[in-house]
């Protein structure tokens, strides 16, 4: 049987930009099969969707919490995002 798939919307704040942390998400979530995408917002946040078997997603919403070296997570807000396109492998937007 297969395995659920989920998609959720992620919010990362704390200093959580110019430490590498949409590289390091964009690897995470592919070593977990996951597809998506992480961008940094004008606010000092990092937003991010990602979609794939519901216990790889939690996986990845646990690993947001600590993030690359150098990183500092405040917080990790996520709301299921089932209207969201799916894309296709992880990538990472400006």
């Amino acid at each position: 049987m297969a395995e659920a798939c989920k998609t959720v919307s992620a919010r990362i704040t704390g200093r959580v930009q110019g430490v590498g942390f949409r590289a390091w998400t964009r690897r995470e979530a592919q070593g977990l099969g996951l597809s998506g995408f992480v961008r940094n917002e004008p606010d000092g946040a990092v937003t991010a969707l990602i979609t794939g078997p519901e216990p790889a997603v939690g996986t990845m919403i646990d690993r947001l919490w600590d993030g690359p070296s150098g990183a500092s997570v405040s917080g990790v807000e996520t709301r299921d995002a089932v209207d969201a396109a799916r894309p296709a492998g992880f990538r990472i937007e400006n």
